[in-house]
């Protein structure tokens, strides 16, 4: 395979990534004022594409940003920075800012461009739902401390980073939120899914939590095969008493939990659940 960092796209120029020059100006840069999709690829065959792309219109509209580029060209992009890259086990990173101007101020200035970036980078293999092949991962919880606008996927991530470095700096993959009512959310980077009482259960999605793209691929798979998934509200003694747990995001596709807070989930093995999901997901994933 090629390096993969070599190209980039930005603002209608394929490039190597390390001359990609973006003005400090830009308000991508001074105010994280932006969206961004990372769409998982495997082989050459992007996952979820068309889903990724409503999701970036949707946080683009709802934050007033006006892109004329199509999702044909989009796609055109993807395809040319994976093909550059070897097309191995590849994410697409997208990101749209406002665009820069010569005065920085909060409110929107009028007639400035945006920006548009994309590179290819490395993820993991995908899964095959064998048990020997699970990527399983450990745990803390927290209080949810981020803004209120989790569903929109914002460049702006310092309280996802924060997040995720608490969990980090204890030796754990990943943090669980929850909220002030004791309602878990999601993770830093990533969906929630729980088995309680042999039945799925993931939160349902509001302004607290992303409405991730593999998660809507994973329940709508398991529904169309006859498993039952319900939207709902988990709480955190509910979690650390669930049966299964995972973690569902674009780069890690579904990871099995196998403690909390320092306590195991279930055998603190992945269940049988997981086994069938993560099967499921192997063999259809290209088709939605």
């Amino acid at each position: 395979m090629s390096d993969i960092s070599q190209m980039a796209y930005l603002n209608g120029q394929y490039l190597p990534l390390s001359e990609a020059r973006i003005s400090p100006m830009d308000r991508g840069f001074l105010f994280g004022d932006g969206i961004y999709e990372v769409i998982p690829s495997y082989g050459g065959r992007l996952v979820g594409m068309r889903a990724h792309m409503q999701r970036m219109r949707n946080g683009l509209d709802a934050i007033g940003i006006r892109v004329t580029i199509e999702d044909q060209e989009m796609q055109e992009i993807a395809t040319r920075l994976l093909q550059a890259s070897g097309n191995g086990n590849l994410g697409v990173y997208f990101h749209i800012s406002r665009g820069a101007d010569l005065t920085r101020m909060h409110g929107f200035p009028e007639q400035i461009t945006p920006t548009i970036f994309a590179f290819a980078f490395a993820i993991p293999e995908a899964g095959t739902g064998h048990p020997d092949s699970a990527k399983c991962v450990n745990v803390v919880t927290c209080e949810d401390m981020r803004w209120r606008r989790c569903h929109i996927k914002s460049t702006s991530l310092l309280g996802n980073v924060l997040h995720f470095q608490h969990g980090r700096e204890q030796g754990q993959d990943e943090t669980i939120l929850y909220n002030q009512h004791g309602h878990i959310t999601e993770a830093s980077a990533c969906n929630v899914f729980a088995v309680l009482d042999n039945r799925i259960v993931t939160p349902a999605l509001d302004n607290q939590l992303l409405p991730g793209i593999t998660r809507q691929l994973v329940i709508s798979i398991l529904r169309d095969f006859d498993v039952p998934v319900v939207e709902d509200t988990v709480t955190r003694q509910q979690l650390r008493e669930a049966d299964e747990v995972w973690l569902t995001s674009s780069s890690k596709e579904i990871r099995p939990v196998v403690s909390i807070d320092g306590q195991p989930i279930g055998s603190g093995k992945p269940g049988r659940y997981w086994h069938k999901a993560m099967t499921l997901y192997a063999q259809h994933k290209f088709d939605y």
